[in-house]
């Protein structure tokens, strides 16, 4: 079962779980401490981004799940944040759209206990523009949408890093500090960053006034962009692969054979497949 929820829906969603005393977690939550069986097979909820995330999801349920104990049903979601929050108010079991930074910043900043598997696949974040062909090309002071998220912002900075117009950019710049003038050092172009939610970056692209944009791989996909990046984040010792997220000590036996299939040889084989341009490619 694949579902697809906009915010307002989830939130009325989570509304009346927790009036309920209960929610999407409790077939599988019940199912801790027993062995699975094929015969019953306990059905996991897990909220994801549509793509890939949902999509690989959706591989495992048509060809993994037959006796495995565990069937599938796939949430939508098209944000960045009610995937936690729908999992911390017991609306979903997992979740599967987040990297490590991330989960990190969101768990200190919200109070957040969770606890994730290992890598899965990796997004390659990169820079996009209609206007010039590579990042060298871009006018000085020329205007850059990026990402109003912390950790991903890093990345993107470092994106442009990796392509020679930005200098020594560490985890602690925000892109807000080196915007303009403000440190010529790192900045020596004076790229004015216009910071947007990540969903809304991709939007930018064809923006007159935006001279490129750093896009999350999954936007890109999901507007089926058809331009060649002019800077692409590394995937060498990349820390920002994303896994499963789960309740901390709810590793149910469902969620524990869900990760297990999700590092599979054939969820592997499918993702080089379904992204030989390599916008997906796989963690393990």
């Amino acid at each position: 079962m694949r579902k697809k929820f906009s915010f307002a829906a989830i939130a009325a969603v989570a509304a009346l779980a927790l009036s309920a005393c209960g929610g999407g977690g409790t077939p599988a939550a019940s199912s801790s401490g027993s062995a699975l069986d094929p015969a019953k097979p306990v059905t996991v909820k897990v909220a994801a981004s549509p793509i890939p995330h949902a999509q690989i999801l959706q591989f495992v349920q048509d060809n993994l799940t037959k006796d495995s104990g565990i069937t599938l049903d796939i949430v939508e979601m098209d944000d960045y944040i009610t995937p936690n929050t729908s999992l911390q108010d017991k609306s979903v079991d997992a979740n599967y759209f987040q990297h490590e930074p991330y989960l990190k910043a969101q768990s200190e900043e919200k109070g957040y206990k969770f606890a994730h598997g290992a890598g899965i696949h990796l997004e390659p974040i990169s820079a996009y523009s209609d206007k010039y062909t590579s990042a060298a090309d871009i006018p000085e002071g020329s205007t850059i949408a990026i990402t109003n998220d912390a950790s991903n912002q890093v990345r993107s900075l470092k994106v442009l890093q990796d392509a020679g117009v930005l200098n020594n950019i560490t985890d602690t710049d925000t892109a807000l500090a080196i915007s303009g003038g403000a440190n010529a050092e790192k900045n020596p172009k004076k790229f004015v960053f216009n910071e947007m939610n990540p969903e809304v970056v991709v939007q930018q692209i064809k923006d007159p006034k935006v001279a490129a944009a750093i896009v999350n791989g999954n936007f890109v996909l999901s507007a089926k962009i058809d331009l060649k990046p002019i800077a692409v984040e590394s995937p060498e010792n990349n820390p920002y692969a994303n896994f499963l997220v789960w309740r901390e000590g709810e590793e149910t036996p469902a969620i524990k054979k869900l990760d297990e299939l999700l590092h599979s040889a054939e969820v592997k084989a499918y993702i080089e497949k379904t992204w030989p341009d390599k916008n997906v490619i796989p963690a393990f």
